[in-house]
């Protein structure tokens, strides 16, 4: 779960990590308020969405005075702000973070995740502050510092001054910032979340460390125990689709292609993507139904599936363990029958009664075209849409 820059300064502040003074605002008259309240001569006038790359969208913006706060939040409250990471679609901005102004002399980057491949937490840190870290990792690797976490002794203070130190600190600077990667590290450790992520994080003149952004995602397994956390959705900035499924338990993510996916179990249904695009289509979404697929599930599939406009196929694939092959069979016909198909449907049923699967379908009386491999499922659901 993604939540908003001012959230993920709120629980930051909690942890002891120094954020700016600042404040929400839903309109223009409550920034020009929280500016009031915050007091000073300069403030920084902020778009609120789920992406980054806002100062480039002209999302964000430096006001001098309090008519210039009232200017900036009305040009930006209401706009479609587009990024690199939103699409040409864009987001429209709903709700500012007005801050005060800060005396920058030096913007770094620390962000903090799982690395998958070693199974450990990594801290990593960069002098590249401000830009986009994905550019550094590709053009200037060596820029950015790692230290991988023990799972049994957490982050310790020698791996933060480590850190520290090549960023190059030094003074005041130095022990501010050792002060809050702890503080960071053990933020994301106890909020379950799957990144915490500080760019830039800035040094003052004066030599304090703040986060000058703040970007965290939350292990959805987890919310159970956050409950704070999960009052901080914001399903204005998620897909409704992806809402829907949610509701019924499903694992959906919506796509760019026509060829509509619905799999039980995770990396089967990774494959299943990658072996349609090999066969020259494009997946519309990845859908695990999970391991015990049956009518209800298949159905809120379907009409999932069937909610987006380019979907032009869809294509079943289930590998029968948990749940016999047959019994799934009897609810993709079922399921058939209630919810409106009006797209082919090619379906692969391989593992436990998959023959008895097989026949179900084919004496169905309903439109389905089933598949015996996986390299046939897609080209056979490929070549569906073309022959459409």
């Amino acid at each position: 779960m993604k939540i908003h820059e001012y959230q993920g300064k709120e629980i930051l502040k909690k942890f002891g990590v120094p954020v700016p003074q600042g404040g929400v605002a839903f309109s223009v008259d409550e920034a020009v308020n929280v500016a009031k309240s915050l007091g000073g001569s300069v403030w920084v006038v902020k778009a609120q969405i789920h992406a980054g790359g806002r100062g480039k969208g002209g999302g964000v913006k430096v006001a001098k005075s309090l008519e210039e706060v009232r200017q900036f939040a009305s040009q930006i409250l209401g706009m479609r702000l587009v990024t690199h990471q939103t699409g040409p679609e864009g987001k429209i901005v709903k709700r500012l973070l007005i801050e005060q102004g800060i005396s920058i002399a030096k913007e770094l980057y620390v962000g903090i995740t799982l690395d998958r491949a070693r199974s450990q937490n990594v801290v990593m840190a960069s002098t590249e502050g401000g830009v986009e870290i994905e550019k550094v990792a590709a053009e200037t690797p060596g820029k950015i510092l790692k230290e991988y976490i023990s799972p049994t002794i957490g982050f310790r203070d020698f791996q933060a001054r480590k850190l520290a130190f090549g960023l190059g600190l030094s003074g005041d600077a130095f022990k501010n910032a050792v002060k809050f990667l702890l503080a960071l590290y053990r933020a994301y450790e106890e909020t379950d979340a799957s990144l915490a992520e500080i760019n830039p994080l800035v040094i003052t003149t004066d030599g304090q460390v703040l986060a000058l952004d703040a970007k965290m995602n939350f292990d959805d397994n987890a919310l159970f125990r956050h409950a704070d956390i999960l009052a901080m959705r914001d399903l204005d900035e998620e897909e409704p689709l992806e809402i829907e499924a949610s509701k019924h338990n499903l694992n959906y993510i919506k796509l760019d292609g026509n060829v509509g996916c619905m799999v039980n179990g995770a990396g089967l249904a990774m494959g299943t993507m990658d072996i349609i695009k090999l066969a020259g289509g494009e997946p519309a979404n990845f859908l695990d139904v999970g391991g015990g697929a049956n009518v209800t599930t298949v159905s809120n599939g379907f009409k999932i599936i069937l909610s987006d406009p380019n979907v032009k196929a869809i294509l079943i694939n289930i590998f029968g363990g948990i749940v016999r092959c047959d019994r799934v069979a009897n609810g993709v016909v079922e399921a058939a029958k209630t919810v409106h198909v009006n797209v082919p449907v090619v379906v692969r049923l391989e593992g436990t009664n998959a023959k008895e699967a097989r026949s179900i379908l084919a004496n169905s009386g309903l439109n389905f075209s089933v598949a015996t491999t996986l390299q046939d499922a897609a080209q056979k659901v490929t070549r569906a849409i073309t022959a459409a």
